[in-house]
Formats: C-alpha cells, structure tokens, sequence
C-alpha cells in the first residue's frame, strides 16, 4: 500500500491539488530574514530620508520605492501602524516584500484578524506569497484560534513547494499544536525530512501546550538521543512538562543538565526553575534558587508567589508580594493578580478577592481571559456563584479553561444539574472537551445521573483516550462508587496503570460509603505496602471507615498515627470523624470532652455530629447544647431545627415542638423533602414521601403495601 504523505491529507481537506511551484528566488525578502539588513543593502549611499515622507529625496525612481519600504518599517518598528498602514495605501509598488512587513507588523501587534485579511488581500491582488509570509500568517492563526485558516495557510505552503523549509515547518508544528492538533503536529514533525534544533522545542513546546508533561519531556530525550544538545528554549519547556505531570526528580535531572552546560545563570532558566520546583510542591528548593536570583524581575517574583500560593500558603504568597513592592519597587501584573487570587480562595477570604477584582477593572487588566477565569474560579471556590456567573456570562471570549473552572464551580457547590447542562451546552460546541472537563463533570454524574448515564460517559471517556488517565479514572471510581456499584468502581480501580494517593483514597472512601469499612482497612494496608505515603484525604477515608464499621480501637490508632508517624497535624475533617466514631459506639461524654479539649475551634460540622449521636442515644440535654452551637453559628439551621423537633416529640414535649415549629416559620424556614431514586429502562425517576403524581401511583402502593406484609408476616 502507498504511503500518504501528510501533506497530501492537508491538501485534500481544503480541495486544493498540490503543485511543486519553485518560492519567487528573485524576491527581495529572500536575500535576508531582516528587513532592515536587506535595506541597508539595497538602498544607495546617495539616498536620504527625512521624518516627513513628503521631503524624501529620490535620485531614482527605484530609490524612491527603497524609501518608501524603508519609511514603512519604521512606522511599523515604532508600533504606528495607522501611518503605516496609510503609506502603504499610496505606494505605487507593493510587492512581496512590502506585504510581508505589514502582516508582520500587525502580528507582533497582535491584530491576528488584520494580518490573514491583509494575507489573503495579497494573494487575491496576484502578489505570490514567499518563504517569510507563512510564519507570521500561521502565527495569526493561533491568534484568533482558527484551525480551518491554519489548514488553509497549509495547503499554499504546499502549493508553492514550502513544505521542505524547516522555517516554515516549524511553524507550522507549533500551529498545530497550539490549536488542539497535537497528533497532526506529531505526524508533520515525523514525515520532516530535517529537523534543526528549533523543530525539536517546537514540538516539546506543543506537547506542553497540549498539557502532555510526559511526552514533551519524552521528546526532550529523544532530541538528546539524536546527538541534538538542548539549548535554553528546550530546557524552559521541558521544565514546564515537569510542572505539568509534577515529576521533580526529572526536574532536578534537567537542574543537572543545566549546571553541566553553564545555563544556570540565564534569568529565564532561572524563574522556570523556580516554577518548577513550586509546581512540583518543592517549595525550599524553590526559595533556595529564587534567593539566589539576584536580580529579580516580576517573572520571578510571580513564579515564588504562585508557588507559595499553589502549596497552601496564601499568607506566604501575599507577604512575597510585600516584598516585591518594597524591595524591587515593582507592581502587581495580571498573572500576580491571577496567584492571589488563588491565596484568596484558599483563605476563603472573597471580600480580600473582590478587592483584587475591584483593583484589576481600575488597571485597565480587564478583559483579560486568564486573570478573568481565576477570578471566576475564586467566586466559586468561596460559595458565590452568583458573581461567578455573572463574571462568565460577560466574558468577551471563552476558552475552554473558563468553561471547565465554571462546571466545576457548580458541581463544588453541588448545583449539579446546572453543571450538566453548561457541560451538554459545551459538548454542542466547536470546543474539544479535555482531560480537565471530564474530572470537572465526573462527581456531578455521580451526584445525579444513573447508573446507565454514568456508563455512556465512560464510554465516550474511553473513545476519547483518556482511560489511562490517572485523575479521570479516579473521578470513574468515585462516580461508580457514588451511583451504587461498588464492583465496576473496583474494576476500575484495578486497572489504573499509575495509581497516585487519589486512586487510594477514592476507592478507599468508596467502601465506605457502602459499609465495607473493614475492607477498606485491608486496601490501606495494601496502599502501605506498595510504598504510597497517604496524606489528610487518606486519612479522612480510613477514619470514615472506622466509624460507618463501628471500628473505635482501629480509629483512635490511625488518629493517633497521623501525627505520630506520618507528621500530618489533623484537621476540621478528621475532629469531626472522630466525633462520629465516639457517637458510634454510645460514648456521647466522651465525645463532650473530645471537641472541649480539640485544639481548633469546633465547626457546625463537628457540633452537627455531636447532634446527631445525641438523637440516636435519645440524651436531650447533650442535643440542646450542641443545637445551640450550631444555631449560634448562624448557619443553615433546618436540620438542626427538624432534629430537636422530633426529638422532643418522642419525649413527648409537645411545647417545645411548637416552640422550634414557630423559630421555623419566623426565620423563614421549610424542611427540604427526601427522595428515592428508582432506575428503570434506563430512566430515573424521582420520588417524594407520598408522591401521587406518577401514572399508575395507586398499582405503585398496593404493591408497597404487599410487600410490607410479607414483611410483618416475618
């Protein structure tokens, strides 16, 4: 079978034929890549330009066009494209040249939509495009995101016999790539007959782009296995692919490489060091490196502050920008703003983090896609989706990042429902779902969608390739878990290739969820065995599985434990675990004297549990003080309210039934009705205690009514 050339696909996609037409060699622009280098070369020594165009002397009519060129590329070196564009208009010869320094002018400025109409223009006017339009134009393409344009650009590079420029061929890898094609860019790169060391970091740069650390820093041996030694370019994105799959040990491998070859004192190796090292959670290593730094830009500071920031120390990350105001006399920029509002959500601070959105509007930082998706990841993380959405819904554009923080904000906040309707209304869209939307949608399928609905995802997950992801199958685990098969969850399970302490303590909490809590100790036996350090969330589930099993000697241990052996100071979450366990097994005084001689302030959460135990134990007078907790904390008080109600009416205090009914209905409050879920034909239907709606609702209770015979019989 022949083989087809990619070149071939490109051409056919677009219904263009390719033709090997020779580049214009008796263009100007082919002479050098420097216009002005080219210029000086052309234009006679007799030839003068005055700052007023109108008083050029020209002795010849070809002197007068270098003029003129040469007047152009300084409007569009100075950034005046108004005045270029108007010279340019009343050239009387404009040829490849000339048409080359515009677009490029128009992409260094960042007019994308500009350059390809002026591209297209050219070609439309019968001026042949040559070996140095192409790059600027494919960079436009990347500029307005427009794949089909990209392929476009493609098949004329064919067309005209440009697909042997390594120039040209890289830049049409980093296109590719930077678009969401990364198997085109990979397919492109092996079919190149040459690749010079600008083609291999344009493709690890691609794998990063794409969010693939792996094959990126794949790529990067692979470029050292072909006797290519890396320059600093190389190094900075193959950094980035350690950051991304946070693998330090080969980020200290490249340090290494980096020290050997003399790349240690390059600024920009420097910050991407540091980065790295905050990325990767090495945050002394870090600190250490950004010491060393002597000269400090706000590359670097941002780098140190988001490092402290993405390490859970948001106070540390605002006391770094204190620093780079006092020391360097620098001001906060956009991915500054973007790190800080990070600190912010971790504090829960969102009065600190409006101030920081208020701050950003007065700066004229927005719009500003980035900065603009972090602070609607901060309004959803402190519980305001009002503002979060509002924030969205404005947004001039969207990336997929900014639809990806917004299901997640929804389904964080448990608007589960909404968070499947912007994910079908994302799926309708020209975006490509990725890696991140699955893990973001996953926990709200689990929450709301059937078992069979919770199947069809996962196929598309498997159709999309991403089944050898290690935090989508964990995000698989937990939904099967969640929606009720615990057995397909373990299958899961089983299969993940590279399990991490998330695989663990999913399937961990998952057994818990179903009452295996003893089985769930067996499988953190196993995690130790095999060498995996749990963390706080590990210990969350084990000590879940303690108390769903009753399991009060093997809870208490593993608390003990965490501090003991494995330096982990406990938590708001694991107090409250242990607060169930003591309510577990009776021992309400006990559990009295826990949360008085806890070292953190009791939560709502804590006294709820306390409650709770109280109501099955039947003692009052302990659900009165820790009713009274949580009702001075001001939080949602329904529950509370319900709990004390019934408790009081099975001791048969009929006036404080009617005293907590009326705090009800003076506050405003209604309990929120349970429901059943019954899944049938595929279909799950919702039902309420006394539901009449259904068609065939009385066959539903005679049948109800049969079956809780049979069961007083027995």
């Amino acid at each position: 079978m022949a083989t087809v050339s990619f070149a071939h696909i490109i051409c056919k996609s677009i219904s263009i034929s390719p033709k090997n037409e020779p580049p214009n060699k008796n263009n100007r622009a082919n002479a050098d890549r420097n216009p002005n280098v080219l210029l000086k070369q052309q234009i006679p020594k007799s030839t003068f330009i005055n700052k007023n165009r109108k008083k050029i002397v020209k002795p010849t009519l070809r002197a007068y066009d270098i003029s003129l060129t040469r007047t152009l590329c300084s409007y569009i070196d100075s950034g005046n494209l108004d005045k270029a564009i108007s010279l340019f208009e009343e050239m009387p010869l404009r040829d490849t040249f000339v048409w080359n320094c515009l677009i490029r002018g128009f992409t260094n400025k960042g007019m994308y939509d500009q350059a390809i109409e002026y591209y297209h223009t050219m070609q439309d006017v019968g001026v042949s495009a040559d070996s140095y339009t192409f790059p600027f134009v494919l960079k436009s393409c990347i500029g307005v995101s427009s794949l089909r344009e990209g392929w476009k650009v493609h098949s004329k590079v064919i067309k005209l016999g440009f697909e042997s420029d390594v120039f040209i061929c890289n830049s049409l890898i980093v296109m590719y790539a930077k678009l969401g094609c990364v198997e085109s860019a990979e397919r492109f790169f092996d079919e190149m007959p040459m690749r010079d060391i600008v083609t291999w970091n344009s493709m690890i740069s691609g794998y990063v782009s794409a969010g693939d650390g792996w094959k990126a820093l794949s790529c990067f041996r692979g470029m050292q296995g072909e006797g290519m030694k890396p320059d600093r370019f190389g190094i900075v994105s193959a950094l980035a692919g350690c950051s991304l799959e946070g693998c330090s040990q080969q980020g200290r491998e490249i340090h290494g490489y980096m020290i050997k070859f003399a790349f240690e004192f390059d600024v920009k190796v420097q910050t991407s060091l540091v980065d790295m090292y905050g990325k990767c959670g090495r945050l002394q290593l870090a600190e250490r490196l950004f010491n060393r730094i002597s000269s400090k830009n706000i590359v670097v500071w941002n780098a140190m502050i988001g490092g402290y920031a993405l390490n859970g120390k948001p106070l540390e990350a605002f006391s770094c920008l204190g620093k780079m105001q006092l020391a360097d006399k620098l001001n906060p920029d956009e991915i500054t703003l973007v790190n800080l509002l990070l600190a912010c959500a971790q504090l829960q601070d969102v009065l600190l983090g409006r101030s920081i959105h208020g701050h950003a509007i007065r700066n004229g930082f927005l719009p500003h896609l980035v900065l603009e998706t972090a602070i609607i990841d901060l309004y959803g993380k402190c519980g305001e989706l009002k503002l979060a959405k509002r924030v969205f819904n404005c947004l001039m554009e969207r990336s997929l990042a900014s639809w990806n923080i917004m299901v997640s904000a929804y389904v964080q906040n448990g608007w589960y429902w909404e968070a499947l309707y912007l994910f079908l209304k994302l799926f309708s869209m020209a975006l490509r779902i990725d890696a991140v939307t699955i893990a973001s949608i996953l926990p709200a399928y689990a929450e709301v969608a059937s078992i069979k609905e919770g199947m069809q995802i996962h196929c598309y997950i498997i159709k999309l390739g991403y089944c050898l992801n290690t935090s989508i199958s964990n995000a698989v685990v937990y939904m099967y878990a969640k929606a009720g098969d615990i057995r397909i969850a373990r299958q899961v399970f089983a299969r993940i290739v590279f399990k991490d302490v998330v695989s663990w303590n999913t399937i961990i909490m998952g057994h818990a969820i179903h009452g295996y809590g003893r089985i769930g100790i067996e499988l953190f036996s196993k995690m130790q065995e095999e060498g995996m350090e749990p963390n706080k969330s590990t210990f969350v589930s084990l000590l879940s599985s303690c108390s769903i099993t009753g399991l009060f000697n093997e809870g208490w241990e593993y608390f003990k434990s965490m501090r003991v052996d494995y330096g982990i100071e406990p938590e708001i979450e694991h107090y409250g675990c242990m607060v169930d366990l003591f309510g577990r097994i009776g021992a309400l005084d006990a559990a009295k004297k826990f949360i008085d001689e806890m070292p953190l302030v009791p939560t709502a959460r804590i006294w709820g549990s306390l409650l709770a135990a109280s109501r099955t134990n039947g003692n009052i007078d302990l659900a009165e003080l820790a009713a009274g907790h949580i009702l001075s904390l001001g939080h949602d008080n329904t529950g509370c309210y319900i709990l004390l109600s019934n408790m009081y009416a099975e001791a048969g205090r009929w006036e404080d039934v009617k005293r907590i009914r009326h705090l009800m209905m003076k506050e405003g409050l209604k309990k929120t009705l349970g429901y059943s879920t019954v899944e049938l034909n595929t279909e799950a239907y919702k039902f309420v205690d006394g539901d009449t709606s259904r068609e065939g609702t009385n066959l539903i209770y005679n049948v109800r009514d049969i079956i809780a015979g049979y069961i007083e019989d027995d």
